[in-house]
């Protein structure tokens, strides 16, 4: 007899579905085919123990299986679940319905014990699911919420693979799980562990990351340890725009790929804020691997991308990091794949002024030898640097402002000018569709949105020539001008904008590190 199930292989960030064609003839042997890897092979023992723990007998025929299409290498043990059902529907022997198997795509690894363990890719599966036609899917208990995300799809979640075989059998062992994904997004958005009223001074560094914040700009802090970089830096994402729920839908498919979703959630509902250590290897960073899984900056996407220390980071890292920070997408090419994975991110870094962290400090000496400094600010390339629109210099908080007792302005304060700039900004380019804020802004767009007045001109090119600014610094202190002109609402770029957006190139300073 010739069955077929249905289940889906992850590409990227997308799903592609796989039939599964089980015939039983004759004979005893098992063939499985369709370019499936180690992974997928070793699931005829998994199976066979998962049936013979819940009652089952492995059937006693030739079985060939054929996993299509042949070409899309199959990898992982989420198909141990659709291989089962198959293989006992085959054999005829325990009535499954044949007719309501078809209508259902199913992913699952099997325990030994037959219980279901948890796969990767679930959302994207399920939106698969949804494109072909399927009247539903089943998956393990803890993918059921993030794959019910999908509306207009049956989301059945199982513990094991008797329940399974019983929802064939015609009976009710499983329930559908209904998620209100709208209303469990707007209750989850909001809830932030940490505040910006929890900082005290550093405001010039606040005011920074609010311009960061408002136009989508990548930004350095430079400073001694212990003045508050990293404070900082991890409330960022309390004054970042909320999650639209586009957003959201993308950041959970590329969240889910990697399987990390957590299994009470549905939806990614905060913008990510990722920190990877400074020994990451390249592959971690942007993606890839022999499973291809995506790097730090997909699972950044759509937030904040934080490198602490980052004249540590390997250099190789470091320059990576140029080509998705400019088309915010990173292709992945290697000789048996080639997948794009989402990376539009705020690269957020710090830094240590020199080696022994006290260049510039106003109270204790620098220890570094001559030239060290220069050295060290070396470790970080000319043209990585140019794609930070804003540089800003941290300098220790007085005792006085520390031990102050006024409370600070609130994260919510600032996030309502940032997302008034940016509704400015969603105005301005309606009718772009690859372009959401002035960070992101093409040369045709800043000579028609980015234009300073003769007095603002003037003072641009003073400072282009005083600072021997390159023509990539130039673009970014326009965009950065435009930001500060929308947090203030002011319809046209201003000198005093101007002058705010060259303050925060503080690396570009003639002399600085010398």
């Amino acid at each position: 007899m010739l069955v077929k199930t249905y289940a889906a292989a992850v590409q990227g960030v997308s799903a592609t579905r796989i039939t599964i064609e089980v015939s039983c003839t004759k004979g005893i042997q098992f063939f499985l085919v369709g370019l499936p890897d180690i992974a997928v092979r070793e699931s005829h023992e998994r199976i066979i123990s998962a049936l013979q723990v819940n009652g089952l007998k492995f059937p006693h025929c030739r079985i060939v299986i054929n996993m299509a299409p042949a070409d899309i290498r199959k990898e992982g043990s989420s198909f141990d679940l659709p291989l089962a059902i198959g293989i006992l529907a085959a054999a005829g022997e325990i009535g499954l319905d044949v007719t309501r198997l078809e209508q259902y795509l199913l992913m699952g690894e099997l325990s030994l014990d037959g219980s279901l363990q948890p796969v990767k890719g679930a959302l994207p599966i399920a939106i698969k699911a949804r494109e072909d036609g399927f009247k539903g899917i089943i998956v393990p208990k803890q993918n059921v919420y993030e794959a019910a995300v999908v509306n207009n799809l049956e989301v059945y979640g199982a513990e094991n693979i008797k329940e399974v075989i019983d929802f064939f059998c015609g009976k009710e062992s499983l329930t559908a799980t209904i998620v209100n994904t709208r209303e469990e997004f707007y209750a989850r958005q909001q809830q932030f562990e940490y505040d910006f009223s929890e900082v005290r001074g550093q405001e010039n560094v606040k005011r920074a990351l609010e311009v960061a914040a408002a136009g989508g700009h990548n930004l350095i802090m430079i400073g001694p340890p212990g003045s508050g970089k990293s404070m900082l830096a991890k409330r960022l994402p309390s004054i970042l725009p909320p999650f639209t729920l586009q957003e959201a839908l993308e950041t959970t498919k590329i969240h889910s790929v990697a399987g990390k979703v957590d299994k009470n959630t549905s939806l990614v509902a905060q913008r990510p804020f990722r920190s990877p250590h400074h020994t990451i290897s390249d592959v971690a960073m942007v993606g890839g691997g022999t499973f291809p899984q995506p790097g730090e900056i997909s699972l950044a996407h759509n937030g904040v991308l934080f490198l602490d220390e980052l004249p540590e980071f390997n250099r190789s890292v470091l320059e990576v990091l140029r080509q998705p920070l400019e088309d915010r997408c990173i292709n992945i090419s290697r000789a048996r794949f080639a997948v794009d994975y989402p990376a539009s991110f705020m690269l957020v870094a710090s830094m240590n002024p020199c080696p022994c962290g006290y260049y510039n400090h106003p109270e204790r000496p620098c220890l570094c030898p001559p030239g060290s400094v220069q050295k060290y600010m070396n470790r970080i390339s000319g043209p990585l640097l140019d794609r930070i629109d804003i540089q800003i210099e941290i300098v220790p908080v007085p005792f006085e402002k520390i031990s102050e007792q006024r409370p600070a302005e609130l994260s919510e304060a600032v996030r309502e000018r940032v997302v008034r700039a940016r509704e400015a900004q969603s105005k301005r380019f309606a009718t772009s569709k690859n372009t959401y804020c002035n960070a992101q802004m093409t040369s045709r767009q800043q000579h028609q949105y980015a234009v300073p007045d003769n007095e603002g001109l003037a003072l641009l090119k003073n400072a282009m020539q005083r600072l021997s600014l390159s023509a990539r610094a130039y673009d970014r202190i326009l965009k950065v001008s435009r930001t500060i002109a929308d947090l203030e609402g002011a319809p046209h770029i201003q000198s005093h904008h101007l002058a705010e957006a060259i303050n925060y190139r503080n690396l570009d300073r003639e002399g600085w590190g010398m």
